[in-house]
């Protein structure tokens, strides 16, 4: 059976048609999977479980159905969904993994990320990961009330989308050091990850052994999956209806 990967859905009330396209596609092509992997930025923003909105109810409803089917969904942090624990995994099923995890595909151990730890030509950015990712900024940031949360997220949306603008798009790709760095350090041949929007199958020799590392797509014109099972890896496009 097929293990299916996605990242990057960026999910916000204002894109109605990519969470109907997500939500068809748990109701029917996830359901021939063997495990449902999603390597963060599920939302565009996440500002706590608490959070009350349609959105995050109607998202945990149909992962729930999903995995009492008898589909495993893992779900990895990303930059936008950080905040996203424990009370929303209960309501939707689905298990949470540490930020790199090593699975088994075919037999073949593969690291999974995010992929913005790879971005290390990025100090601003990097900088700005390690203060939010930090317990105590955490906490304080869910003491704050929704509103509060919702504002701040606002501002850091509209703060990351400027800064992006202006940066030049090798600085927002992944070092190609790092790639190899972390790779020696798991000792794997294989690596998917999300986080740059360029989807991309990179093939290379490392120590001279073959290498690949797979790049999934966003969720914005489209919908996109990577598919990996015995007949190797392959990324499948979602249209939007009538497109």
């Amino acid at each position: 059976m097929t293990t299916l990967f996605i990242s990057d859905l960026h999910l916000e009330p204002t894109r109605p048609a990519i969470t109907a396209l997500f939500l068809a596609f748990l109701e029917q092509r996830a359901w021939q999977a063997q495990a449902l992997y999603i390597l963060g930025d599920l939302f565009e923003a996440w500002i706590g479980d608490d959070d009350d909105s349609e959105l995050g109810r109607t998202v945990a409803t149909s992962l729930r159905a999903l995995v009492e089917s008898g589909i495993p969904v893992y779900f990895l942090h990303g930059n936008r969904d950080f905040l996203l624990g424990e009370r929303f995994a209960d309501a939707s099923g689905i298990q949470l993994l540490p930020e790199s995890v090593i699975i088994k595909l075919a037999g073949e151990p593969v690291l999974l990320l995010h992929g913005d730890t790879l971005c290390t030509d990025d100090v601003e950015y990097q900088a700005f990961r390690a203060q939010v990712r930090d317990p105590a900024w955490q906490a304080r940031t869910l003491a704050l009330t929704l509103a509060q949360r919702r504002a701040l997220a606002g501002q850091l949306r509209e703060c990351s989308r400027q800064t992006t603008q202006r940066k030049a798009a090798e600085i927002t790709d992944v070092n190609h050091n790092e790639v190899d760095r972390i790779m020696r350090k798991h000792g794997v041949a294989h690596l998917i990850h999300g986080h740059t929007h360029r989807p991309a199958l990179h093939d290379w020799i490392l120590d001279g052994q073959p290498m690949r590392r797979a790049v999934l797509s966003d969720w914005y014109e489209q919908g996109s999956v990577l598919c990996c099972d015995a007949a190797g890896w392959r990324f499948e496009s979602l249209p939007l209806p009538g497109a």
